[in-house]
């Protein structure tokens, strides 16, 4: 019963590993282009790339509610449901994009108040001007993909993905460094790049919905409103979006402490965190495959379902977390030099940094990992408001002070933050799964 179980989520799961790992390569991409082109010009994308991320993983909480909405709607054979709370997932988005991009667009006023190195940010607000327009296609592909995920229907965004990362790899090559006859241009030729990939991923995923899913109409009478399904993406997606908030809010509020330390542990931070994130979007897919089944098991009202769903997700996950720990703390200075011109003056300092920033990410693997997981599953069973309290209390309550308190009073530096991190995730991990369970046992006895 478990490989099987098992062997069903990663069927499912595996296709949205890769388009979460694809698309995080093309982030990784603009790094290590960026990082080799100069280290300042890196410091200067983390510093944006953390900031446009706090909003778009705020607004992508439409998208992950049209997940388990759509999969629930399918277990119960309600085709109409499923176009509508698709379609209200990309009205929702675009109204957050409306109202986030006035804040991208001035970004350089706000890096400068958070107390950064004047020219990181300008750079970083550079950058900014014109991939901060990535926001509107970004959000639109994150709810395209929450629908074909819960159709089950996952090859098609795992193939555009990683065709995206080629172009976008051959665009940033040709305009940042100004190859093929391109002015070299630095952090603005990143930015196009990105822009024109996420512009044209979205278009190939509305041609491909449009032709393989015509019994859903998707696209016909798109401009005509539904209150109804809009208010219920929205009851649901708003509290998702603030749990990512706080999160990405954790990382983000890491990024301006070693912002205070210094451009090269700025930098040494970028690199570690892209590595983090890399893991941590294995722990995604398995989260969104787990919200699928799990939400299937609640259409069809099968308590026991759900809860195999819960222990094999689970347990798929932290095998994971485990190996990536140990990768972190037995090779880490193989996995930093990746990001680093072996002919940077700087790169001895940024990786003796990076070390230690990693050793303290192996803390956190196995909390970052359940964390994801719990949140995957309470919003299968339309549980997301006391999660983003719980999120709130972990990350900003107890994450973020303990960041600064062992970083800056105590003394430790870059790794001191890092610790604070781990913590605050464990807490998260820790209560969020203990609200699940809770959950699970008064389903079961009010059934």
């Amino acid at each position: 019963m478990f490989f099987r179980d098992a062997r069903s989520l990663l069927v499912l799961g595996v296709p949205l590993i890769g388009s979460h790992l694809a698309q995080m390569a093309i982030h990784l991409t603009d790094s290590i282009m960026l990082g080799w082109f100069s280290v300042e010009a890196l410091a200067a994308q983390v510093l944006a790339h953390t900031f446009f991320f706090a909003l778009f993983i705020m607004g992508s909480g439409f998208a992950f509610a049209v997940m388990p909405m759509v999969a629930s709607a399918v277990a119960m054979g309600d085709e109409t449901q499923v176009r509508r709370v698709t379609r209200m997932g990309c009205w929702a988005s675009i109204l957050f994009a409306a109202l986030a991009l006035p804040l991208i667009l001035s970004s350089e006023t706000l890096f400068l108040a958070l107390d950064q190195n004047p020219r990181t940010a300008a750079l970083a607000a550079e950058y900014l001007d014109i991939a901060g327009w990535v926001i509107v296609p970004a959000l639109l592909v994150m709810v395209l993909k929450s629908y074909l995920a819960a159709l089950e229907r996952t090859q098609v965004v795992l193939w555009l993905t990683l065709g995206g990362v080629a172009v976008n790899g051959l665009v940033n090559y040709a305009l940042i460094f100004g190859n093929f006859g391109f002015p070299e241009m630095g952090v603005r030729g990143a930015a196009i790049a990105s822009l024109s990939v996420t512009s044209a991923t979205l278009v190939a995923l509305c041609i491909y919905v449009a032709a393989a899913t015509p019994e859903h109409a998707m696209f016909q009478r798109v401009w005509r409103p539904d209150w109804e399904a809009l208010r219920d993406v929205v009851r649901l997606g708003w509290p998702i979006g603030v749990t990512n908030l706080a999160e990405t809010g954790l990382f983000a509020a890491s990024s301006v402490m070693m912002g205070w330390l210094g451009t090269l542990p700025l930098a040494a931070h970028g690199i570690a965190l892209q590595l983090t994130s890399v893991t941590f979007m294995v722990h995604v897919g398995l989260s969104n495959a787990a919200t699928v089944r799990a939400g299937q098991s609640f259409g069809r009202r099968d308590r026991g379902g759900l809860r195999r769903v819960a222990l094999v997700s689970g347990s798929v996950s932290g095998a994971f977390a485990l190996l990536t720990a140990a990768a972190f703390v037995l090779m880490p200075e193989p996995l930093l030099a990746i990001f680093l011109s072996p002919d940077d003056p700087d790169r001895g300092a940024v990786m003796a940094v990076g070390v230690g920033l990693l050793a303290a990410s192996a803390l956190f693997q196995l909390a970052d990992a359940g964390q994801v997981m719990a949140l995957g599953l309470l919003r299968a069973v339309r549980d997301t408001r006391a999660p983003m309290i719980i999120a709130g209390i972990s990350y900003w309550v107890i994450g973020i002070p303990a960041s600064y308190i062992l970083g800056f009073p105590l003394g430790m530096g870059g790794t001191g933050i890092w610790i604070g991190l781990a913590i605050g995730l464990a807490a998260a991990s820790t209560l969020l799964a203990v609200r699940f369970w809770r959950w699970t046992e008064r389903w079961a006895t009010d059934g």
